[in-house]
């Protein structure tokens, strides 16, 4: 599951996974075995059934005993953190109450201003040239500047965090990576035990739960990797998919603007973490002739799961029965948040462009390798030259901030980036001003 082939067809690769029951075993990279679920039933079982199947990797015999090295490039997406994704019972409930606590204390109404604020910035960047890749130099900036704002994160150390989140989800020196994204992180919370401010992390600190800093770090890891890559992977998909779809197409092109339709069928087809929701059996057990033995990773395919033929469903939208954001316990706890930024920022960019089109056939795609997520390399478009609309050089306040209160360095308006490099690098260059 971690080589281009999967990477270009996984529906394929889901197809024949199915012939062998509603679980399949795989390699998620060399030599790390784990079994894959493929059918609804069978993800919602896992999911929900928390006295047989556990989300602490402790268990994990691979990992244990030597068989997985700590350096696989799969380590830091499935090691145990001390943070609610990896924990079970009481420490759960106690960890992702504090995040939804700190979340809850986000105000819709003026995250969705400083998004479209944050939208035009960018988009004045581009629309004077009348080509753009909306990936490298629009979906992926976005959520950065959602988090470093959210989350009180200093432009110095934002750099850094997306340096090494981005080196985690590819699999590129991810021991690296992570020390570089656990470091990192130390740094910003000292920073916020210090100095709180009207911001997420700062809330995280103060929350009754008390955090301790290594939960605090790894805490701010689960919820940065849900805020980035997966974020940048549903604003960058439901573009592709309005842009080359007849089904979107007409309503564009007469002025209605089907986002949410778009969104829907991007979460059950192509969601933007494909499959991960990983457990592992407290004891050996036979699920449909299968056996998963304890302590042997048990990966949900979320996005086969959604696209099993036993739901054969094709009215996607309006419909939210799907297992993108998981389900049972752990499922996301920010799921709102997440889809009120993918739609704004989907809805201004069309807004802004309205004639914007595919730069090369949706056949010619590229979709990067990974057994995690589902995530194109480029998002090349054309579209006549557009006015820039003014967005001011230094981003708007935060949204839950006053006026003169922390934020992080905003893109300087009309510079184009860096076009030879690829993917993070990329926006590593733009960030800098090279």
């Amino acid at each position: 599951m971690y080589g281009p082939e999967f990477a270009a067809d996984p529906a394929e690769f889901y197809r024949r996974a199915r012939t062998t029951g509603p679980t399949t075993p795989v390699e998620l990279a060399p030599g790390v075995r784990a079994t894959l679920v493929t059918s609804y039933g069978a993800a919602l079982h896992v999911l929900r059934s928390t006295e047989t199947f556990a989300k602490d990797p402790r268990r994990w015999n691979d990992l244990n005993d030597g068989t997985v090295p700590p350096d696989s490039p799969v380590v830091p997406m499935m090691m145990y953190r001390p943070n609610a994704l990896f924990s079970d019972g009481e420490e759960h409930r106690r960890l992702r109450g504090a995040i939804t606590d700190s979340l809850a204390r986000v105000e819709p109404n003026t995250l969705r201003g400083y998004v479209e604020r944050s939208a035009d910035t960018l988009i004045d960047r581009f629309a004077p040239t009348g080509r753009a890749d909306l990936l490298g130099e629009y979906a992926q900036v976005l959520p950065l500047l959602v988090f470093n704002h959210l989350f009180g994160c200093p432009a110095e150390l934002g750099l850094k965090l997306v340096e090494g989140m981005s080196g985690i989800f590819d699999g590129v020196d991810a021991e690296r990576a992570n020390e570089l994204l656990t470091t990192t992180l130390f740094h910003l919370v000292a920073l916020k035990r210090k100095q709180p401010g009207p911001d997420v992390t700062s809330w995280l600190t103060l929350h009754p739960a008390r955090l301790t800093d290594e939960e605090m770090i790894h805490t701010l890891v689960l919820l940065m990797g849900a805020g980035t890559e997966p974020q940048q992977n549903l604003i960058a998909n439901g573009l592709r998919l309005l842009l080359s779809d007849d089904r979107f197409a007409g309503d564009l092109s007469g002025g209605s603007l089907p986002v949410e339709d778009a969104l829907d069928e991007v979460l059950w087809t192509d969601p933007p973490m494909a499959n991960y929701a990983v457990h592992y059996p407290k004891r050996d057990v036979m699920y449909e002739g299968a056996l998963l033995k304890a302590g042997d990773p048990v990966v949900v395919s979320l996005a086969a799961a959604n696209t099993d033929p036993a739901l054969a469903n094709d009215q996607r939208a309006g419909n939210r029965a799907h297992l993108a954001w998981s389900a049972g316990p752990h499922h996301c706890p920010a799921r709102s948040e997440a889809r009120l930024i993918a739609s704004v920022a989907v809805e201004k960019l069309l807004d802004r462009l309205p004639d914007v089109e595919l730069g090369v056939p949706v056949g010619r795609l590229e979709w990067r390798p990974g057994p995690f997520h589902r995530a194109l390399a480029a998002l090349p478009v054309t579209f006549p030259p557009a006015p820039v609309v003014g967005a001011t050089a230094e981003p708007p306040a935060s949204p839950m901030s006053r006026p003169g209160g922390p934020y992080t360095r905003a893109p300087r308006p009309h510079q184009q980036p860096t076009r030879p490099k690829n993917g993070w690098a990329r926006l590593l260059a733009w960030w800098r001003g090279e």
